[in-house]
């Protein structure tokens, strides 16, 4: 029955368009813009892909605890959570190192990110977040390796200079800020955040800190408290923008973000430890936009962005019945530089080109304390110590409009030089490369009615952790390997949108093939500390195929409903089996009022029971056997501005008290709590 509810859905989504669409003659949806799936600024209907975003608006009206919790319910995109302090999204049926995650136009995905769910985008504080936009099936070309799934993109709060043509000589310099407030029941979250903005006509600031306490989270009716799960978090970020002239600004940003003592639950639950915890999890960002704009043909802007990025990941884990505490250290440090060109060829032919840089350093170690002795042993990190890692490309994209019909083309060329030292492979130095391209149409039939199509080609490099991984992860021991060659992606699709004053719905279908995917093979009959032993290899084919339904409906003046449903059927053609993790039929319903200084809001979040298992789900500790159960989770939520300078925001999570999961998370959901949001205006 399963496979007929996005049918059904669609069907119900269509009648609705075409019965509004007879009397509906004024357009508003049609101005919305997105950046993501082409970078460069876009209309949202005419762009022939599927972008989903969320808005600064939302972010504050439904407060999410975490930049990975705010996606939850976004239409196409399911949220694992291996532990409460992480948070992977699975966009098309992939996450970790194959989907891409950027931050202001840098990517954050470096040469350590795994294969499956991570933690890096909660490394993102939610208070910075201007927009979150997620493209899906497309990216490579766009953005380089890793974008497989699709590209999540966050675009973070941007100070705004002064119009002096319209403001008075005595408001021609600004400082206003905030001040923020979070607490949940069960001790769950404390937050606090202050921020501070700076404006006049040539110089804007925006600068600000968060500090955060989490609880151990609690969980449905026969869960309870989780332990350990909760931790600590401290972020602080500045963007200063200066105007030199009409035609040329700088834009320098720095943003830090660092939590302490992270707990993995399901370990220490399931697999013995006496603790076994991220400490710390740990990202920096500094970058330098220039960014000119020019009247020649040729070169009608050209953006150049300068960044530094340094992540760090420390491992503490200690079984039950030892001394001897394990202290594990990676660190990745990364310089990029991006030169973007837009060109105006003719009034209906514009293209983005450029080229982008990026070069990892890896630094892992590996200290055994014997806590009764004082005794330290220096090891073998996780990963070869000193490795490089350069990604190199180039591209061209190309948008054309014909009338009604739109056309995006593009290319793109990468290489890379990986080198590493291990002791088991010795000196290893690959050069792999990559071309791919797409081809995309968007055909306007009336102002409201918008048919796409596209062919996506795709790819994802093998790194540093594929090659060079020796240690347990997850639930297995993995050990190096050397002769990797990129996987690959072949997405096609089709889809329909409409756009007018009050409705706003898609439907789209797809088809992905993945070829050469690097997976893990268990070396049969060898055993490391009871952990089975598992190398990388390029074996495996699949295919994911789905469908995504969504409807906003501005019902009455003040009255809103979202609707999106998203259904995933993935195979693993070379092991004739389901693929690993693919999420279950999924989807939201959200009613929003809102009127003057107030709003109230229900949503209604489900999935159905994933049962469709390969072997290597069956083998997950953290996937039940059986399969992952169905659930339905409501919420609540209300906001009042009592004035310009005070608002409050609360939500009542899980009203029944459900016990639930999402598919392949190592800790169950919130339980009935409340939490509530004061923001102080200046």
């Amino acid at each position: 029955m399963i496979r007929f509810k996005p049918v059904l859905f669609a069907v119900v989504l269509c009648s609705v368009v075409q019965t509004n669409a007879q009397t509906d003659t004024t357009v508003q949806s049609l101005g919305e813009v997105v950046i993501t799936a082409n970078r460069t600024t876009q209309a949202e209907a005419a762009v022939p892909y599927v972008v989903n975003h969320i808005t600064r608006k939302q972010l504050n009206q439904f407060a999410s605890r975490t930049t990975p919790e705010a996606l939850m319910g976004m239409n196409g995109v399911f949220i694992q959570k291996t532990n409460h302090g992480g948070g992977s999204a699975f966009v098309r049926g992939l996450t970790g190192n194959q989907t891409l995650i950027l931050l202001d136009g840098i990517r954050l995905n470096n040469s350590t990110f795994r294969y499956g769910p991570n933690q890096y985008l909660n490394t993102i504080d939610a208070y910075t977040i201007q927009k979150i936009e997620v493209a899906k099936g497309t990216g490579s070309v766009q953005y380089g390796t890793d974008a497989l799934g699709g590209v999540i993109h966050v675009l973070s709060k941007e100070p705004e200079f002064i119009n002096t043509s319209t403001s008075s000589i005595q408001s021609r310099r600004r400082l206003n800020g905030m001040a923020v407030t979070k607490f949940m029941t069960g001790n769950m979250e404390q937050t606090a955040r202050a921020e501070l903005n700076y404006s006049n006509k040539s110089f804007a600031a925006i600068g600000g800190a968060t500090v955060r306490n989490f609880g151990d989270m609690i969980g449905g009716d026969t869960t309870g408290k989780q332990s350990p799960s909760g931790y600590k978090e401290f972020a602080y970020d500045v963007k200063l923008k200066f105007r030199l002239n009409e035609q040329m600004q700088i834009t320098t940003a720095h943003n830090f973000l660092r939590q302490q003592q992270v707990p993995v639950y399901h370990k220490v639950l399931l697999e013995n430890f006496a603790v076994n915890e991220m400490n710390p999890q740990q990202r920096m960002l500094s970058y330098a936009k220039l960014a000119i704009t020019h009247r020649h043909k040729l070169i009608r802007s050209i953006e150049l962005i300068a960044s530094h990025q340094q992540s760090i990941e420390g491992r503490n884990s200690r079984k039950n019945g030892t001394t001897v505490l394990r202290k594990e250290k990676d660190e990745v440090n990364t310089v990029g530089f991006t030169v973007d060109i837009n060109s105006a060829f003719t009034k209906n032919w514009t293209a983005n080109s450029g080229i982008e840089l990026y070069y990892d350093k890896v630094l892992s170690r590996r200290e055994d304390i014997d806590q009764l002795t004082n005794r330290i042993s220096s090891k073998r990190g996780l990963y070869p110590h000193g490795s490089t890692y350069g990604n190199y490309s180039i591209f061209s994209l190309h948008h054309v409009q014909l009338k009604q019909l739109r056309i995006d083309a593009g290319l793109r060329y990468n290489l890379f030089r990986i080198r590493l030292t291990d002791t088991s492979l010795g000196k290893v130095y690959i050069k792999p490369s990559a071309l791919v391209g797409n081809l995309a149409v968007s055909y306007n039939i009336h102002r409201h009615h918008f048919f796409f199509a596209s062919f996506n080609s795709g790819y994802r490099a093998p790194n540093v952790d594929d090659m060079g991984t020796l240690g347990v992860v997850d639930f297995r021991y993995e050990i190096p390997a050397a002769d990797l060659l990129p996987e690959r992606s072949f997405n096609y699709e089709a889809g329909y949108k409409f756009r007018s004053k009050k409705i706003s719905a898609t439907l789209n279908v797809f088809y992905m093939q993945l070829q050469q995917l690097i997976t893990r093979v268990k070396v049969e009959g060898e055993q490391i500390n009871g952990y089975n032993v598992y190398k990388k290899e390029n074996t495996e084919d699949a295919f994911i195929r789905g469908t995504e339904a969504e409807l906003d409906w501005l019902i009455l003046k003040g009255w809103s409903l979202n609707a999106g449903v998203a259904y995933l059927f993935g195979a693993n053609t070379t092991k004739d089996e389901p693929l690993r993790r693919i999420p279950p039929f999924n989807g939201r319903i959200r009613s929003t009022y809102q009127q003057n200084k107030w709003f109230a809001a229900a949503e209604l979040w489900f999935a159905d029971q994933q049962d469709r298992l390969a072997q290597g789900d069956k083998d997950d500790n953290r996937i039940p056997k059986g399969g992952t159960p169905g659930f339905k989770v409501l919420n609540l939520y209300a906001g009042y501005e009592l004035n310009r300078h005070l608002k409050f925001n609360t939500g009542l999570q899980n009203l029944f008290n459900t016990d639930y999961r999402t598919h392949g998370s190592g800790i169950n959901g919130y339980g009935r709590s409340v939490w509530l949001n004061i923001q102080f205006m200046f």
